[in-house]
């Protein structure tokens, strides 16, 4: 299905070479899937096929309420097959949390970390990682990350490594690439990015080219407090063939338009491309309340990135613009959003599918 799914994307886009040859703005197709049972922000999501059987999977995140008590753990799975959302047991660990990452490899899900929240505001990066059987509802218990981070980004590579760039630990960002082996069950430090240590970035990969950008870097003041503030850096990683653990960081040109928080991304192979969507040009709490103390709102329109020329294209989108997001998944022959946040930090249950065209 997946497969297919990328050659209909191609199709879309061959449809279209006007619109790549003038330079002008891209359009997406839009369509909607079964909504999640409740509204749900900042989810981790992913997508699993299993023979013929495509499973998409939303994993922890916060609900409509955005107060420290709305998060949970709770998982959510839509399947091809039966069409609607089906719920299985929650993220093992006790506790609800949020800027967890999600992968997937082969038949299985993999979810990474996060943060818990405490009634009097404390943060806490959890070291957790299991893996799912969307076709069971098993999760297992695997080896905690090394360094427990949230509002990671995260890869998958050669259908066996998950890559965790960057991310939030405790007390402050790290710039660390830390790569997990699916098969032995094991981590490995990679080359670690050589730019601003972010949360909040989004990327996606594509062959061994990794692409990521914006997030939000800590400014240390000179009397010792520190704010947040938005990063426009973009950075491509080159994997090496021969050993996985090595990366080549390059600095790429910035995206049109001012950095993003928390977009949803994807490398696609078929257009040798990764596709940006969504986010907020505001960078916010948990609850949609910017750091600076201004209500986030979501930005209006999608960006993408040409690997083979290194070149950005805005896209112009057909459906209401959203923000919080922790991915955007391969499913159904398109590219998926799950839930998020909307305009006034109202939180969705939507799940949005876009097509290039």
């Amino acid at each position: 299905m997946q497969t297919q799914g990328l050659r209909t994307l191609l199709f879309c886009l061959l449809l279209s070479t006007t619109l790549w040859a003038d330079d002008t703005v891209l359009m997406l197709r839009v369509s909607t899937l079964p909504s999640l049972p409740e509204p749900i922000a900042n989810s981790a999501v992913t997508a699993v096929t299993v023979g013929h059987v495509e499973y998409l999977v939303s994993f922890a995140g916060i609900g409509s309420g955005l107060e420290y008590s709305d998060t949970h753990a709770r998982t959510f799975v839509l399947s091809n097959e039966i069409n609607d959302w089906v719920e299985h047991a929650p993220v093992p660990g006790g506790v609800g949390r949020l800027a967890t990452t999600a992968a997937s490899v082969r038949e299985l899900a993999y979810v990474f970390g996060g943060y818990s929240v405490a009634e009097d505001g404390t943060e806490v990066s959890t070291p957790w990682v299991h893996s799912f059987n969307p076709e069971t509802g098993v999760f297992a218990e695997l080896s905690p990350m090394p360094v427990p981070v949230d509002d990671a980004v995260s890869f998958t590579y050669q259908d066996r490594f998950i890559y965790l760039i960057n991310g939030w630990h405790d007390l402050g960002n790290v710039n660390l690439v830390q790569r997990y082996d699916t098969v032995s069950d094991t981590w490995t430090q990679a080359t670690p990015v050589p730019g601003t240590s972010l949360f909040g970035h989004a990327g996606g990969v594509v062959g061994n080219n990794i692409i990521y950008c914006d997030g939000v870097a800590v400014v240390p003041h000179a009397d010792r407090s520190r704010s947040f503030a938005a990063s426009d850096e973009c950075w491509l990683g080159i994997i090496d063939a021969k050993d996985s653990r090595r990366i080549d960081w390059r600095p790429v040109e910035k995206h049109p338009g001012l950095p993003r928080y928390r977009m949803a991304a994807a490398g696609i192979s078929a257009i040798n491309s990764v596709l940006f969507l969504g986010g907020s040009e505001n960078p916010y709490n948990f609850d949609g309340i910017g750091y600076d103390g201004n209500p986030s709102e979501p930005a209006g329109h999608g960006l993408l990135f040409d690997l083979e020329t290194s070149e950005w294209r805005v896209i112009k989108q057909d459906s209401a613009a959203s923000m919080d997001h922790r991915g955007l998944v391969p499913f159904g022959g398109g590219w998926v959003i799950v839930g998020g946040m909307r305009a006034q930090q109202t939180v969705t249950g939507t799940v949005t599918r876009y097509l290039l065209r």
